[in-house]
């Protein structure tokens, strides 16, 4: 393992996507606990894919249209049912402590978010392997580690970004306009989000 693949996976991870924009909503307007699941959610969303790059699969998605299009129709169709659960929630932030089939719920929303984005399958066929070195019979337990390094980084940064978005959540809780408003953005972001995976191509 080196320094680049370190510096180039934090990188990757800190740039706001789904999962963090997901994780950051759910800080804002659950507070830190149910943040700190989000972020756990979407960690666990991306071992499929990671476990499909270290295989081989994802390259079915990126040598197949139409697998990469069907996969790509259903994961649109949910940053879309996300928007819209945000938008019809605004202005509904809840000072108390989530319950349990609310944790469950969150944790199964991150999961989703991650797992019904194909790019993410065809980014880690391309991504990990740039970081083995040494022969090919090395190469599965070397990736492996990659993986489980780049899930560890993932779920830190995505935690302090919920941690962080709980804190932003104390000083906004006064104001139901600016909550509101918060969560109607973030709900737009989604929208951007499912916009910008429709017009992904399987070959980029």
């Amino acid at each position: 393992m080196t320094t680049e693949f370190l510096l180039t996976s934090l990188i990757v991870v800190l740039l706001p996507g789904t999962g963090v924009i997901y994780t950051v909503s759910t800080g804002l307007s659950l507070g830190a606990k149910a943040s700190i699941f989000a972020a756990a959610g979407c960690t666990v969303g991306i071992i499929p894919h990671l476990c499909a790059s270290i295989f081989g699969i994802a390259a079915i998605l990126h040598t197949s249209a139409v697998a990469f299009q069907v996969f790509k129709l259903i994961g649109v169709l949910y940053l879309a049912y996300l928007a819209w659960a945000m938008w019809k929630e605004s202005g509904t932030i809840q000072f108390g402590s989530p319950s349990q089939t609310n944790l469950t719920k969150i944790v199964l929303r991150g999961f989703f978010i991650n797992i019904l984005n194909p790019k993410l399958s065809i980014f880690f066929l391309a991504f990990l392997p740039q970081f083995v070195t040494g022969d090919i019979t090395g190469a599965l337990s070397q990736m492996l580690v990659l993986s489980g390094v780049f899930m560890l980084m993932t779920l830190v940064v995505f935690i302090a970004y919920g941690l962080l978005a709980n804190q932003v959540r104390h000083l906004v809780s006064s104001s139901p306009r600016i909550i509101r408003g918060i969560q109607k953005a973030f709900a737009g972001m989604f929208v951007a989000l499912g916009v910008k995976l429709a017009l992904a191509d399987h070959t980029t």
